[in-house]
């Protein structure tokens, strides 16, 4: 059946209204897939606020407590600095800590689904915070829930975790974590660091020590098509799980590869989100008994793309075809009264607005190259 893991607490990690991140493409998610009739009450899980020992599984406790204390405006501007607080990216805010450990609690409560066989598949939309650090905040991501879901595995279960990261953006606060296991696979797929944050993420960054070829980097060039992305995703991906045999997978699911999306520069469609949801449910059936747990992450068109892209990953977990025609009229509705954009009426890309590339075959040919570079180590 799958189960969907949701919080109100998550709705309150926002940083101000003029910042890009923002939940309220959970919310909008959320109500697309009740007004298609896929997701009903019984579906969804409350998600739950993680407790100080949880986040500290992977974040240092010093750190904890400064966001703690940053949350109340009680940490001076240097403290701040140190820890990558009140940053451009990472301004604080007040509910920084609450709503931090909101969304890493219900990233755990889509783990203990799964993991105790409640479900082969959950998802906490509202996850995905890969940016962060075991002591700093970077790139909007106070509390990385990603990792701490991935250490909890480890440590409650005894798990070897599958991470998958197709975010635009380098999932690097993740890779660093587990830098140095082999019971961790981290994989990502990102728009090279040449022209984008965090500029991490070569393909030749594989691990180290007992981690040596345990992370695999696909850093894909600016404006990539779908093709190339798929081509390049399909195959490095399936040589991952080949290579290390996960007993879970969890995937991280930005949806800011795509070609609207106002923070990088992929030229990515909504096919990409139909396709990945549903190769990784295929892995996940293939090599871990179906054990999936699915977040979100990036993806900074709130209106006309994040809830396209992330309902797929909730109409592969429950075995359903990617919908085809127009989205529901009453969604498009309700929402266009709070959009400043025009809302899409259908599933798919209006192709007036996608302009061609015209260095897409040497665009492409170098993605081959790149991917040629990082799978002949794992053969």
């Amino acid at each position: 059946m799958s189960k969907y893991v949701y919080a109100e607490g998550v709705l309150r990690y926002r940083f101000s209204d003029q910042h890009p991140f923002n939940q309220m493409r959970l919310e909008l998610t959320t109500d697309l897939l009740r007004k298609m009739n896929v997701l009903s009450d019984a579906d969804i899980v409350p998600g739950r606020k993680a407790t100080d020992d949880e986040l500290a599984l992977v974040h240092h406790r010093d750190y904890i407590e400064a966001v703690r204390l940053a949350a109340a405006g009680q940490l001076d501007v240097k403290k701040c600095e140190s820890y990558g607080l009140d940053t451009p990216d990472t301004p604080n805010f007040t509910e920084m800590h609450d709503s931090g450990a909101w969304l890493v609690g219900s990233t755990l409560t889509a783990c203990d689904i799964v993991m105790t066989g409640i479900d082969q598949t959950a998802c906490s939309i509202g996850g995905g915070l890969h940016h962060g650090f075991q002591g700093r905040a970077s790139g909007f991501c106070i509390y990385n829930d990603s990792a701490v879901a991935i250490q909890y595995m480890k440590e409650k279960y005894g798990a070897r975790v599958l991470y998958i990261d197709t975010d635009a953006h380098h999932g690097d606060g993740v890779q660093f974590i587990f830098y140095h296991t082999d019971d961790v696979f981290t994989y990502s797929i990102h728009e090279t660091g040449r022209y984008l944050f965090p500029g991490t993420g070569h393909y030749n960054e594989r691990g180290e020590g007992e981690g040596y070829l345990y992370s695999m980097n696909l850093p894909i060039d600016a404006y990539t098509e779908d093709d190339s992305f798929l081509e390049c995703f399909k195959e490095s991906l399936q040589t991952a799980c080949g290579f290390f045999k996960p007993d879970v997978i969890l995937s991280q699911n930005g949806a800011d590869g795509h070609f609207l999306d106002p923070l990088t520069h992929l030229h990515c469609t909504m096919r990409i989100y139909e396709e990945i949801p549903r190769f990784v449910k295929t892995l996940a059936d293939t090599y871990c008994g179906g054990r999936w747990i699915a977040v979100g992450g990036g993806g900074y068109n709130v209106f006309q793309v994040a809830p396209l892209a992330w309902s797929q990953i909730w109409l592969a977990m429950k075995g359903l075809s990617a919908p085809r025609g127009h989205l529901p009229e009453c969604w498009v509705n309700k929402w266009q009264k709070e959009a400043k954009i025009e809302l899409p009426k259908s599933w798919h890309d209006e192709q007036k607005l996608y302009q061609e590339i015209p260095r897409r075959s040497e665009i492409t040919e170098k993605n081959q190259l790149m991917l040629r570079r990082v799978v002949q180590h794992y053969k």
